[in-house]
Formats: structure tokens, sequence, C-alpha cells
């Protein structure tokens, strides 16, 4: 007879065997580097002593200390270093809400102008050319009227946060953690909306009749396809701290702790970050896992939450976690000790957030803080 451990094992095994032969030819070109640490621009920001102090570090500075630096300068103060440091300030956690969006737009230009004279340069190929003119074409709608951008990261596949509400008033705020094959160029593509962070934040800022804030959160290097990234931690481990980071960034400016809603791959990480947010909420769907045997393991004093459908595919992955494959437990599974929310009425991998569905409306009510009126 077989011992659970040997079982274990043999799903493992099976598990490498199904990403390595599955993704044979193609998976090792798709193998994503992280990106982490500060943006650009950091160098010129720890030089500048045009105030006659030394500004907080990006890289060591908590954003506890980013925001109680910030209370100390005036308006025109903030305004001065957000000109000047456009890129470092829009990325700063702790710094005021609404002085990320101004520094943000302002670096969304400066990454535009760059990229247009890419585009015309003749020492570049015309892969290049069209390239450089997408991506000024993307900082373009961007920089649309009324887009509020919290976070943004030009290196890489680029990242990106969006706020849909009001930020600094609203008395409940909800953060959508993605997972793969999300970054600057689809988070928000209409195709398949509600498998996209801009698209679940929108519903659910609508499902909540807008009383809230929802921020639609891609700060993380995610994987592409289906192959050992999405089979093994290492995005999710370098994710986890920009994802812990940013909550602490948001309570550290003022906002109420969130409740953090974590969509497939998206888990992972949020099971890494969870020790280090300050959230209310944690709400996992369609989760591979979040690499703990039980939410306590999570050492987080938030609600945790996990929603299934019986037709999403992820159920048919196994939920282990052994030599670096798999992410463990399923969330929803009675002796992890989530709390379940009714998914019956979603469809798929990424139906969670559609408008009517069960889960939406249940997502909808612990963004409000009303999560104790969800039956069990």
């Amino acid at each position: 007879m077989h011992t659970p451990r040997f079982k274990r094992t043999l799903v493992a095994a099976a598990l490498t065997t199904t990403v390595v032969a599955g993704t044979a030819g193609w998976a090792l070109g798709n193998e994503q580097q992280p990106v982490t640490g500060p943006v650009p621009g950091v160098s010129s920001w720890r030089a500048d002593r045009d105030l006659g102090r030394q500004l907080p570090d990006p890289a060591t500075a908590s954003p506890t200390q980013v925001a109680a630096f910030f209370a100390t300068l005036t308006a025109d103060q903030q305004h001065e270093l957000a000109t000047r440091h456009a890129l470092v300030v829009g990325n700063l956690d702790g710094a005021p809400v609404t002085l990320r969006y101004t520094a943000n737009a302002q670096a969304l230009k400066d990454e535009r102008a760059k990229q247009r004279t890419r585009a015309t340069d003749p020492e570049l190929p015309s892969r290049d050319h069209e390239a450089a003119r997408t991506r000024a074409d993307r900082y373009t709608r961007l920089l649309s009227d009324g887009r509020q951008i919290l976070a943004f990261d030009p290196r890489g596949r680029g990242q990106i946060a969006e706020v849909y509400g009001d930020l600094t008033a609203a008395e409940h705020v909800s953060v959508i953690v993605p997972g793969s094959d999300i970054d600057l160029t689809s988070f928000d593509r209409t195709s398949n909306p509600y498998g996209t962070p801009a698209g679940m934040a929108r519903s659910l800022y609508a499902a909540t009749e807008e009383r809230t804030a929802v921020i639609a959160w891609t700060g993380y290097t995610t994987p592409v396809g289906i192959g050992p990234d999405a089979a093994t931690g290492r995005l999710a481990e370098a994710g986890a701290p920009r994802l812990a980071r940013f909550v602490q960034g948001l309570t550290a400016s003022g906002t109420p702790d969130p409740a953090v809603f974590c969509h497939s791959y998206g888990s992972v990480v949020c099971g890494l970050a969870a020790a280090d947010m300050p959230a209310s909420d944690i709400v996992v769907a369609a989760s591979p896992g979040m690499r703990a045997d039980k939410a306590t393991d999570l050492k987080t004093t938030a609600r945790v939450w996990a929603a299934k459908n019986d037709s999403d595919w992820i159920d048919n992955v196994p939920n282990v976690e052994l030599l670096g494959l798999g992410h463990g437990t399923d969330p929803t599974a009675a002796g992890f000790g989530a709390q379940r929310v009714p998914a019956s009425g979603a469809r798929g991998h990424s139906g969670y957030f559609a408008p009517g569905t069960d889960s939406l409306n249940a997502f909808a009510r612990i963004a409000l803080g009303l999560g104790s009126t969800i039956a069990p």
C-alpha cells in the first residue's frame, strides 16, 4: 500500500512532468526575470539636497517614515519634489496619494517622450521602432482625463496600479492582485475583462454602488503562460514584498486597512505577503494554493476567505508543495480554515467578478465591511 507521502511524491512528479513536457520548447523562453528594487532615478533622488536635508531612501525607509517626511513639507515643496523626481515620487509608498497621481502623470509624459524619440531613432531596427510607438500610444491612453495612476514602473513588461473611486475619502478600500499573463499592456484589456485586475476592480467598484475605492494593482512580474514560473513560487517570492510594502504605504498615507482580493497565481503572492500586509480581509479566488497548510500559518490578523467554482480548471491542479513545485493546500478545503465564499454562479477560471454572480455579491459585502452577513 502506498503511503500518503509516497502518493504526494507521485503527484508532484506528475506535476513536474506535465509542466516540463507540456511546455517543452517554449517554457524556458517564457521564463520571467522579476523586477525588484526602486525605480530608475533613485540616484538623483538620493543626491538631492535642495531642501537642505536628506530625502528618505526608497530602498530602506519604511512607508511610515516616508509619510512622516512628506507631512513636514509644504504643498509647494512636495510638488517641487514630484516635478524633479516624478518616477520616484510616483512609486514612493507612503507619499500622499494625490501627489503620486500628479507625479505619475508627469512620469508617463516623460516616458512617452523617450519612446517617441526611440520610434524615430535611425540607429534602431524597425521592430524597436514599432515597439516604441506601441509603448508611447499606451502611455497616451493612461494619461486620459480622469485616470488615477497610483504606481507606474516602465521596466520590463511594465507595472502599474490604477484607482477607481476617491481613495483619499473612502471608508473602505480594496486591492485587486492578479495572476498570470498580466502586465502594463494587459491589465485593462477589453477581452476577457473579468480576468484582468482593471476589469475586476471596475466590477467590484460598481457592485459596491461606488461606495468604496478599488485599486487594480499590477505591481509584480507575473508568470507568462503555464510553465515553471506558474508552478513555482519564485515570482511570488519576488512580488510579495512589493505587495506588502504597497499596502503598508496605503495605510501610512491614511487609508483604512484594505480588503485584498487575490486571483489565481496572485493568491500565492498574497499568501507570502500576508504576515506583513495590514489588511482587513484576504480573499482568494481560483487559487492554486497560498504556500501554507492552514490559514493560521499565514500569520495574519485579516479574515481569510476562499472561492472556487466547480467549472474552474484550477480544480485539476494538484494541491501539493514539494521539491519547489506546487503551492500547497487548496484554500477552499475544509481543513485549511478559510471562510468559504459562495461561487456557484461563477463560470470558469475568470468568472468570479462577473456581474450577477454570487461571488461578486459576496465580494462586495466583504469590500464594504459586511462579511459577517455572508451565509456560511
